[in-house]
């Protein structure tokens, strides 16, 4: 804690996001509490259903049904912690250091592949051991990724709407930190992140036969990764047609379909269902939407999706504004490029793995935000929405004082 107070890095930056917070004024509405309730509405949720889908393997593993329902308030509570210490950062600071965030992101890629270091679970070697949990280096690298980015296009926008050397920079980059992803492997980060890198280089503006190219090659490689491994390529089989090998490598998804035709409308009931009972793999993890759809059905299923689209175009909404409201504001641009891109994580990340759960996807371990259980997710969630709320907050204040003039 020493090292830390007494380094001039460390000092800076507490200084900036002291001096840069205040409370809001009383009377005004300096917080989106739609978003904030959505938020808290989405939590609740994931506790609620992460709870019942782990009871069983929470019962066989450590002897307590409610063992993962702790773990998760332990990482909320941790991930509560990560929201008061961002809010109190001022944009203008993420703006400034983000190229130390990535750097410190692609650091820890490089680490967690050295053998003896990162702990491999599944086959894939992408977390690292914190003590109290085993943190995914992959979900630290999306946030490092959004914050770079956004600050590249505030700087570089012109160049990069307008020359091949400025849209081939942030593509090195990118290209670079998907390599590292699918050395542990981790190919579903790599084309969540892909997909939203591209779709916040769209929204800034670049021309659109540039975006389609760039779209076209990114979809040939993934296709080209995903048929070069026999592992990935298993999947895509067994994705097309899962009753074909129901008993191998159709057996998740064929034992999500059925917990989709179990849940008929209305569902069987909370903590009622049978897949959650070892049948369903990884039931609190990447399958947890299937486990709710047996519960709550179709009706209960339909209803968290359009909270999870509502939160998200809650996001995007803020985005645009603060782009809107923001120009010739370069930290205000910035935060809207940034909250754009959460917002379009958020959606891609929930569309992929919904749709994976319903077959519609090829299988990749990605969560579902705030509801799947792990405490990666919970932490770099909390921090990105955390930056949706200090972006908006700092918006208000900007009308505000616009306002005054």
């Amino acid at each position: 804690m020493n090292v830390f107070l007494h380094n001039p890095l460390s000092t800076l930056l507490l200084k900036k996001a002291v001096d840069s917070f205040s409370l809001p004024a009383k009377g005004t509405a300096q917080i989106d509490w739609v978003f904030v309730m959505l938020w808290l509405l989405l939590i609740s949720v994931g506790l609620v259903f992460g709870a019942s889908a782990s009871v069983a393997i929470a019962e066989s593993r450590a002897g307590d049904p409610l063992y993962y329902l702790q773990k998760d308030l332990v990482f909320l509570a941790i991930g509560a912690m990560a929201v008061i210490i961002t809010v109190m950062i001022p944009m203008s600071v993420w703006k400034d250091y983000s190229h130390w965030v990535l750097m410190l992101a692609v650091g820890l890629l490089i680490v967690v592949l050295l053998p003896g270091v990162g702990v491999r679970v599944n086959g894939s070697q992408r977390w690292l051991n914190l003590g109290l949990f085993n943190f995914q280096v992959s979900e630290f690298a999306k946030l490092a990724m959004l914050t770079f980015m956004a600050s590249y296009l505030v700087r570089q926008g012109d160049e990069l709407r307008t020359t091949w050397a400025g849209f081939g920079k942030p593509m090195v980059i990118l290209g670079a930190v998907l390599i590292l992803l699918l050395l542990e492997p981790d190919f579903g980060s790599a084309v969540v992140l892909s997909g939203t890198i591209l779709a916040v280089l769209f929204l800034a503006g670049i021309p659109l036969w540039r975006f389609v190219l760039t779209l076209g090659v990114s979809v040939l490689l993934l296709a080209y990764l995903a048929t070069s491994s026999d592992y990935r390529m298993q999947r895509i089989l067994s994705f097309m047609d899962p009753w074909a090998d129901q008993f191998n490598s159709g057996y998740q998804l064929t034992q999500a379909l059925i917990a989709f035709g179990r849940g008929e409308w209305f569902g069987v009931g909370l903590g009622n269902s049978l897949q959650k009972l070892f049948y369903l793999p990884e039931a609190h993890t990447d399958f947890v939407f299937a486990v709710i759809a047996e519960e709550t059905g179709l009706v209960g299923a339909v209803l968290l999706i359009v909270l999870l689209w509502t939160l998200g175009e809650r996001i995007l909404r803020i985005g645009r504004r603060c782009i809107v409201e923001g120009q010739g504001n370069d930290v205000m641009r910035y935060a809207g490029y940034l909250v754009s891109g959460v917002g379009l994580l958020f959606l891609f990340q929930c569309f992929i793995n919904i749709g994976v759960s319903c077959g519609l996807l090829p299988t990749k371990g990605l969560t579902l935000p705030f509801i799947s259980y792990g405490g990666s997710s919970v932490l770099v969630w909390s921090a990105l929405l955390a930056l949706v709320l200090r972006a908006d907050w700092e918006r208000r204040q900007l009308g505000e004082r616009e306002a005054d003039k």
